[in-house]
This record gives C-alpha cells, sequence and structure tokens, in this order.
C-alpha cells in the first residue's frame, strides 16, 4: 500500500498493484473495470520510466477510481506493468494485500462474479446485516466486498458457506460506480456529426450539444472529420467522440471537425464508400451541419441508402446481419450558414456573428470617414439573401443599401442614390456610408458591384471615395452569444428529434422561428429556399420578399424610410396630421435605447411630426427639461450606448401635478417611454391618474429596454442581448484564467434583479456548470449536488480538467451570496479544487450596443410610432354631441384638447410576443405581474434552464451514457403543408402563436 498526501489537509490515498508481465496487467485492469472502477488515466511508456515509488521500471500503467456518494470512501487504484529493477532480476512477487470495496447489494456482486466464473466464498459478518464476500484478483490479492466502507482491518471469518447454486439466478450486471447504464434504454445509437460547406461560427457550439447531448441520452457520438470528404475516407477521420473532446467549443469560431470540398460525394460510388464506412463504425443516424448544397447531399444519401446497403451486401463488402440492422440511416441536418438564407428559418447558425464583425469593421471605418469627410462603399456577403447587408445597413446607419431581393425600383438609380446622399450632405452630415450585398442586382438583373457605386460617387458627386469588402473578416472570430445559444439549442433538439424518429419519419432540418424551435421537413425547407433564386432569375421581386420572414420586408420598409434627411419628403404628413411626440428614458440605462430614439426621432422628422426629448427621466419632465430634437443630434445614436437622453429609476408619483403640467406647456400629444420595469410602472401609474390629470390622456407606448429582460408582455426586452454578450465574453477570459490554473472554480455574479433570464441565457452560451436564479433559489440540498458533481469530476479528470464557472444572479438567495457560495465550494472541495468569484457589476449595462438589439430597437421604435400616430389620429376625432346631454360635472369632447385618448388600450407596453409584435394595455398586463418581485409571473425562457445542467454534465454518466436530469425538448414540429401555407397566402401559423 502506498500513501501520500495532496496539497490540502485531506489525506489522498491510493493501493499501488504491480504485475510481471503485460498479459497479468491487462487482465487486472479488466478485473477491476468489470467491479465498477472507472479509468481515470492510462499510460503505455515507449522506453521504461522510473518509479518514484518503487525500484521497478514501469512500462505501463492504469489509474482506476471507485466513486462514492460521499468523496471521503472514494477508493483510487493503481496497477503498473514492471519489468524489474535496474540491475537485478525481478523480485519475488510481493506478499497479496487486502482490498476492500463498498458493495451496497453484496447479492449483486456475487451474481456478477457467478457469471463470470471467478471463485469466491461468503463469510457472515456478525457486526452487519448482510454477509461479505471474498474473492482473488488476477495478481493473488484479496479482495472484500462489504456494506462498511474501506474497512482494511477486518479480520477473516473462520466460517465459509459454499455458494448454494440457486443463487445464480437473476444475474445483473454489477455496477458499484457511477457506469450504470442509468438514463439508458434499448439498443444505443451511434450518430455521427459533420460540418460541411462554408464554415460559420456557432458550428462548433452545435457540434459540442449534439455530441454532449447524445452521451446523456445514453448514444454514442461519432466525428466525421472534414466533412464529406471525412466520410468517403473513413479510417481515423471517424472517431467517437467523448465528452472531453469538446471542451472550449463554445468559444471558437469556425469549424473544429474541419468541413472540405469532396468530389467523390457527388458520385454514386463516393456516396456508396460513405455507407460502408459509416456501417462498419456502427452509425444509425448523422446530423449535418451546413448550407443548402450539404443538406441536399445528405437528404439525397438518405433516399439512396437502401440501395446502397443492397449493393454493398450483394458485393460481400457488408454482411447480411450488417445489412439487415442498417437498412435504414436517419439524417437531421442544422442550417450552418453566415448569409441567413434558408427561407424557413429567421435566424441560421453563424449569422449573427457575421453581422456582429460586420458592424465591429463599419463602426471602425466611420471614424476615419467622419475625419476626412469619404464616403465609404462596404461589401457584405449575400448572393441570393440581403440580410446580412440590411442589418448591417439598420445597424450601422447606412445612408443607401442594395440586395438582391429589392432592386432600386429606378432604372437610373444612380441618379436617384446622389440625390438621396447629397441631401444629408446638405443638412451637414460629414459621411456617406453605402452598404452592397455581393449579389446585388437591379431591376434588369445586372449585377450592382462596389467599384461601380464608388466610380458613380466620385465623379458625380466628388466624394473621396472608398470601397472596403470584408471577405472571410465576416466568417471569423468567436461566435456571439446569440449563435451560441442557437447552436447549442438547435443541437440539443438534433438528437431529440433522432430519438423519437422512425425509418417512415421524413429528414427534418431544425430551424428557429417567431422565437421558437422547430422541426421542419429538410426536403420542402430547401425547395422554398431554393425559389428565392428563381423568383429573382424571374425577376418576381414580391415573391422573393414573401419567401423571406414578416420581419425582413418590414425592417426594409422602415430602413428606407428613415436612412436619409428628406426635408420635402413625399412622406410629409398634411399640418393637421402632424403630432408632437415625446421621447422619455426611465429605470437603468439598456443597450438599444438611443437607437430606439434615433430611429423614433427620423421617422416622426420625415413625416413631419415634431420629436421632442424629455432629459433626465421623469425628475426631467417634472423640471421642464424638454427640447425638440435635431436629425444630425441623433445621426450617432444607432452604436452609443448608454442613454444620451439621460435616465433614472425615479418615478411621477410624488409630482403628477408637475408632470402633467409639463405635458401641457409642452403640448405633448404622445410620449414614447423607453425602458425597464420602472418605465413599466411609471406608464400604469400615469394612465390611472388620467381622471385628476387630463394632460395624461394621450396616446403612451413602453419600448421595453433593460438587461433583465424583466418587463412583461414581451419576450426579449433592449439590452438582454448586449449584457449577454458582455457575460459570455467576461466569462470567456475568466474560465481561460480557470483553464490556465486546472483546479479553480470561478462563481460570477451577474445583474437581472429577481429575474433569472441573463443568468440562464448567458449560463447556456457561456458554458456554465451551473446557475443559481431567483426563480429556483438556493438551499444546502442544492449546494450539495453541484458540490459533488465538481468533487466528482476534478478527482476524475486528475489536473486535465479544464476551468469551469458558475453564474450566480444577484438575487439569487439572501442568504447564500456569490461570496459564500465560493466559500462553501471551497470549504468542500476535499482539496480538489479552489474557488474565486467575480461581480461583472454594471459593465452589462455599458459598451456598444450589439447588432441584435440595434436591430429590434429599430423595429420597436417604428411600429411605436406608426402605433402612437394611428391613436392619435384616432382620438382627435370629435364626434357630433349637439344632441347629447352630460351630467353638469362632464363636458363634451369638443371642450377637451385636440387629442384626447382616455381608453385603456391607449396606454399600452410594445413587445415581440410569438409570431407577432403587439401592443398590450399596461391594465391588462396587471394580473400577468408580480410587482413585489418586479418579474412577469410566467416566463418562456424556463424551458431550457435543465439544458445548462446537462450540457455541463449534472446528472450525466459522462463516462457510459444516461443522464438523471429530465429534459423535455421544446421544438414545434411543423410539417409540409404548414410552410406551404406560412409562406404561401395565409402568413401566419397557429403552432407559432404565443401563449
Amino acid at each position: 500500500m502506498s500513501l501520500g498526501s495532496s496539497s490540502s489537509s485531506v489525506a489522498f490515498s491510493h493501493i499501488v498493484l504491480v504485475a510481471k508481465c503485460r498479459e497479468q496487467f491487462d487482465q487486472a485492469v479488466e478485473f477491476y473495470s468489470s467491479l465498477g472502477l472507472s479509468t481515470v488515466r492510462a499510460a503505455t511508456h515507449d522506453a521504461p520510466q522510473r518509479d518514484i515509488a518503487h525500484p521497478h521500471r514501469i512500462r505501463a500503467e492504469t489509474w482506476l477510481h471507485l466513486f462514492s456518494a460521499r468523496p471521503e470512501n472514494s477508493f483510487t487504484l493503481r496497477i503498473v506493468h514492471s519489468d524489474g529493477g535496474d540491475d537485478a532480476e525481478a523480485p519475488a512477487a510481493a506478499k497479496g494485500v487486502r482490498i476492500c470495496l463498498a458493495a451496497p447489494d453484496v447479492k449483486v456482486v456475487s451474481d456478477a462474479l457467478q457469471a463470470s466464473g471467478c471463485a469466491f466464498t461468503v463469510h457472515p459478518d456478525p457486526s452487519q446485516p448482510v454477509d461479505r464476500l471474498v474473492t482473488h484478483d488476477p495478481l493473488g490479492n484479496e479482495v472484500l466486498f462489504t456494506p462498511t466502507v474501506n474497512t482494511f482491518s477486518i479480520p477473516p471469518s473462520p466460517e465459509v458457506r459454499p455458494v448454494p447454486p440457486e443463487r445464480a439466478a437473476g444475474m445483473g450486471e454489477l455496477a458499484l460506480g457511477p457506469g450504470d447504464g442509468k438514463g439508458r434504454q434499448g439498443a444505443r445509437k451511434n450518430i455521427g456529426v459533420l460540418t460541411s460547406g462554408g464554415d460559420a461560427q456557432g458550428m462548433n457550439p452545435c457540434v459540442r450539444a449534439v455530441v454532449r447531448m447524445a452521451i446523456a441520452r445514453g448514444c454514442r457520438p461519432f466525428f466525421v472529420y472534414e466533412g464529406y470528404q471525412g466520410l468517403v475516407e473513413g479510417g481515423d477521420k471517424i472517431r467517437e467522440a467523448r465528452w472531453s473532446d469538446v471542451n472550449g467549443f463554445l468559444r471558437l469560431g469556425g469549424t473544429m471537425i474541419g468541413t472540405a470540398r469532396c468530389k467523390a460525394f457527388r458520385e454514386v460510388e463516393g456516396r456508396r464508400t460513405g455507407v460502408l464506412n459509416l456501417i462498419k463504425r456502427g452509425i444509425d443516424a448523422l446530423v449535418v451541419i451546413g448550407g443548402d448544397g450539404s443538406l441536399t447531399g445528405a437528404d439525397r444519401l438518405r433516399a439512396e441508402w437502401p440501395e446502397h446497403v443492397a449493393a454493398l451486401e450483394r458485393d460481400g463488402r457488408i454482411t447480411a446481419a450488417e445489412a439487415a440492422r442498417y437498412r435504414t440511416l436517419m439524417i437531421v441536418g442544422m442550417v450552418g450558414s453566415i448569409d441567413n438564407d434558408l427561407t424557413s428559418t429567421d435566424m441560421t447558425i453563424g449569422a449573427g456573428s457575421a453581422l456582429e464583425r460586420i458592424c465591429e469593421s463599419v463602426d471602425a471605418i466611420l471614424s476615419t470617414a467622419m475625419s476626412h469627410q469619404r464616403a465609404f462603399v462596404v461589401e457584405v456577403m449575400g448572393r441570393h439573401c440581403g440580410w446580412l447587408a440590411l442589418n448591417a445597413a439598420i445597424s450601422t446607419g447606412a445612408d443607401y443599401l442594395f440586395i438582391p431581393e429589392a432592386p432600386p425600383s429606378h432604372d437610373d438609380w444612380e441618379a436617384s442614390m446622389c440625390r438621396t446622399l447629397k441631401a444629408s450632405r446638405d443638412a451637414g452630415k460629414r459621411t456617406s456610408l453605402v452598404i452592397v450585398a455581393e449579389g446585388a442586382i437591379d431591376r434588369n438583373l445586372n449585377p450592382i458591384k462596389a467599384d461601380y457605386i464608388r466610380e458613380i460617387l466620385a465623379t458625380r458627386l466628388g466624394y473621396d471615395t472608398r470601397v472596403t469588402i470584408l471577405g472571410h473578416v465576416q466568417r471569423g472570430g468567436a461566435p456571439t452569444h446569440f449563435d451560441r445559444l442557437l447552436g447549442t439549442l438547435q443541437g440539443a433538439e438534433a438528437i431529440e428529434a433522432i430519438l423519437r424518429a422512425t425509418p417512415e419519419t421524413p429528414s427534418p432540418v431544425i430551424g428557429m422561428l417567431e422565437n421558437k424551435v422547430t422541426t421542419q421537413p429538410l426536403k420542402e425547407a430547401i425547395e422554398l429556399t431554393g425559389q428565392v433564386a428563381q423568383a429573382i432569375a424571374a425577376k418576381d421581386f414580391a415573391r422573393a420578399m414573401q419567401l423571406r420572414s414578416q420581419a425582413f420586408a418590414k425592417q426594409l420598409a422602415a430602413y428606407k424610410e428613415i436612412a436619409n434627411f428628406n426635408p420635402d419628403s413625399k412622406m410629409k404628413l398634411p399640418e393637421d396630421r402632424r403630432l408632437r411626440i415625446a421621447i422619455l428614458h426611465a429605470g437603468a440605462p439598456a443597450g438599444g435605447m438611443n437607437t430606439a430614439t434615433r430611429s423614433a426621432v427620423r421617422l416622426c422628422l420625415n413625416r413631419g411630426h415634431t420629436p421632442l426629448g424629455v432629459y433626465n427621466g421623469f425628475p426631467g419632465l417634472m423640471r421642464g427639461e424638454v427640447a425638440e430634437i435635431t436629425w444630425l443630434e441623433v445621426d450617432s445614436w444607432t452604436i452609443a450606448g448608454g442613454s444620451r437622453l439621460g435616465t433614472n429609476r425615479d418615478l411621477p408619483t410624488a409630482q403628477m401635478g408637475a408632470a402633467a403640467y409639463q405635458l401641457q406647456k409642452h403640448g405633448i400629444q404622445a410620449l414614447m417611454v423607453v425602458g425597464g420595469f420602472e418605465a413599466y410602472r411609471a406608464v400604469l401609474e400615469l394612465a390611472r391618474a388620467r381622471p385628476q390629470y387630463p394632460a395624461f390622456n394621450i396616446p403612451i407606448v413602453v419600448v421595453p429596454a433593460t438587461v433583465s429582460n424583466n418587463v412583461p408582455g414581451t419576450d426579449y426586452s433592449l439590452g438582454s442581448d448586449t449584457a449577454s454578450n458582455v457575460i459570455v465574453r467576461s466569462t470567456d477570459m475568466i474560465k481561460q484564467s480557470a483553464s490556465s490554473n486546472r483546479r479553480r472554480v470561478f462563481v460570477i455574479e451577474v445583474q437581472g434583479g429577481n429575474s433569472g433570464y441573463l443568468a440562464v441565457m448567458a449560463g447556456l452560451s457561456g458554458g456554465s456548470t451551473t446557475v443559481y436564479t431567483p426563480e429556483e433559489g438556493v438551499d444546502l440540498a442544492r449546494l450539495q449536488r453541484d458540490i459533488a458533481h465538481l468533487r466528482e469530476r476534478y478527482i476524475k479528470e486528475l489536473g486535465q480538467s479544464e476551468g469551469r464557472i458558475t453564474l450566480c444572479n444577484e438575487n439569487a438567495s439572501k442568504i447564500y451570496t456569490t461570496e459564500m457560495i465560493a466559500k462553501i465550494y471551497e470549504a468542500e472541495s476535499g482539496g480538489f479544487y479552489g474557488a474565486r468569484t467575480s461581480v461583472l457589476g454594471h459593465l452589462q449595462q455599458g459598451g456598444t450596443p450589439s447588432p441584435l438589439d440595434r436591430c429590434r430597437a429599430n423595429t420597436m421604435a417604428v411600429d411605436s410610432i406608426n402605433w402612437l400616430q394611428h391613436r392619435c389620429w384616432d382620438a382627435m376625432v370629435v364626434p357630433n354631441e349637439d344632441n347629447v346631454r352630460l351630467p353638469s360635472d362632464q363636458l363634451k369632447r369638443k371642450y377637451f384638447p385636440r387629442v384626447y385618448a382616455s381608453s385603456p388600450d391607449s396606454a399600452a407596453v410594445i413587445g415581440v410576443i410569438g409570431s407577432e409584435v403587439r401592443f398590450t394595455p399596461v391594465e391588462d398586463l396587471v394580473a400577468q405581474t408580480d410587482f413585489v418581485r418586479r418579474v412577469p409571473r410566467k416566463f418562456w425562457w424556463g424551458a431550457v434552464r435543465q439544458l445548462v445542467d446537462i450540457l455541463s454534465g449534472v446528472g450525466v454518466d459522462i463516462e457510459n451514457g444516461g443522464c438523471t436530469t429530465e429534459y423535455k425538448s421544446c421544438a414545434i414540429d411543423l410539417t409540409a403543408d404548414d410552410l406551404m401555407r406560412l409562406y404561401g397566402r395565409q402568413r401566419r401559423l397557429s403552432k407559432l402563436e404565443g401563449d
């Protein structure tokens, strides 16, 4: 027996067993593995190595561990293959040792040993309710099984009883360690995963989710390296994937398992070779992550599969048993494409990250453009899809845009472009920015290229113009929070789709529509995508736009209306329809507040409305800090973080009269409040005070903007994506520090108030071991579970562990604070890891807004202004009240202000819920709100909470497969008919409607 100690006060012990030949060594390893001990390290040395504890030269060694529910009762065993000392023959075999293992059910042990032919004896133990069992390992050591853990000093019992033959009945699998197959049912599926086509950020998080979810569901995942090329080559290009193989995948761009073009796969024999390689590896399901061409190839492979299997059997390349076993292949596709060009999904894996790279580049370009009063033409990717170009134009405040689905409306588009850009320059703007998609065309299908646009601006306007073609920069860098989240959710659902599929199930593609993960028939989804290029080629641009999401068309219309200064615009409204609309920020700052304000101001100005800025929130309103906002004043607000108008958490409660006075004094006829829960509370107070203060009887809308995402009436609030990105980037850096130490856990505190949204979403996309949220709370049982998991992983990984993080919401518990959780972690670590804390604080509220928040802000602002103006116009209608008699204390409508909206639905929260933008009256949201905790009573994101634990290994038998943590698939199954209805005339689908 050899004893050592760790750096902590907890003793760490192990037993060393020496085998003098390789056969004896292998037999010993196999024997102890069958008893439930897990191999945690194995090494074979090319040259004999000296051993610091024994006078042996070591040729091979294996470390095995038996994990116990109580770590102090765990057991470590080291088996070495030795060829003897340096100068003498190998010493005689040492006297055998006694090894005591804890066996909760000794009967199960005896049954298993009987089945394997191992001799054993049963000894009665007067001190225990069950007997002890003794056998010998291949090295001659006595192995004792007893319910008493690690009792090495138990004396042998003089009485030996023979084992009755009937005890052999009902033999089961010996399972002393965690590898008991818990959570596995039926035969294990072998699932291959490959990436194909152009790389896209988010592919690696998707591969990680596929691998880990497959293991958790009792399946065996396999990497297929280099896409279809690896499928054809086989050999070491197809290898089983272990849990640890995908460590660090979340933060890596590109694809770590490679992608390549494969001419051989286009031929029948090449695909047949791929089928042979899959069968020989036992793979009966394939997850393909790629573009429409890659998914088409996958669906074709599945259609041809029976034919290939029959041919391989006929040629003798596979056996009849193999042919019978692999009659069908299940294919699941996921779209990895930065172009976002799959028709039947709102976002493809990689598109959000590519947009982030574009915005980072253009934001930097605008600095030098402003310094020199230059014009820049920036070309972005998108052969048949203008999503990247459109959203980049919105996010960067571009002056002009060219996309393939909506060519310029005039043949002389050059003159129209020049007039538009000149109008903005004449208004005082120092720069001009044109975004062009690589597939941009005019209405006659002639390409519109960046160099031609530069030439037009230089010759006709005399602008100093530069061209920037971003190219493959758009594919690079770490994936954003949203792409990690999207890839993770879709990867998990891909495994679920495989497990519930039948041979008759059409090949599905996992997508996302209206904020819901969907499974769709792959064939029809690809056909719809192909129709876009066909429609463009046929000059049917209306159909091409119809095949895009509804949001795409709305975004394009809004962009065209607010992109440029149009003093003489045809959009100008008649004088009697023009309004004075105030914009106010309330609550804490959040990314997207300024973008929403800019879009609202520019839309108002182009239509002839008067936009008024209320500075410093409701206190500023009460003090009369109100002024008109000009076009140029908000020019750079698209990329500005924080709140340029100024914001605070104060409510108007104390000085309602002052607020009403200022609204009346400045002639404010509509109010847009951008903010979080305080904004919602404030508008509710104003609406309820209308009977006392007539000035509040105007249309009022709340644009949700808070990192906590806790405003009722919407799935998303502005700023939540920006904050999630900050958390993910921070956890990447912190995890890098933790990984360098290899024995450290960081407990990171994140904001969110009483909403766990940030912790759950950033925890899933950042690879958190677990998360603590106010919705779940924290108790000792939960902490004990998490500590047991951490200790188990650090013990098994023996210095090869990656750094780990835990996200803790700031209000997860009043007692178990972030600091206390870290201290408990370390105190109970057994010396296997240390714990540190990090509080991100107000970093989450600052910085440049993410492109996703900028686009959402633009959409919400435009819809809000449209809603406000129509509500005002409706309220301006004065009914004929000549013959109406009213009580003496009531006035007729004609005596009230021009705009007088007193109905409950004239004060609302704008939100994206399910498949539509809704304006929900604030009074209707009262029943849905927990005002004490400042959160909605229902939250859609709770369904993904369990994925955080599963993908970090909590409750998962990582070595053998299976999981005790329950996960319920949240994907919505769409049929071919559903897709046809959605992209036909109906444009709506009840399956996607929100609650």
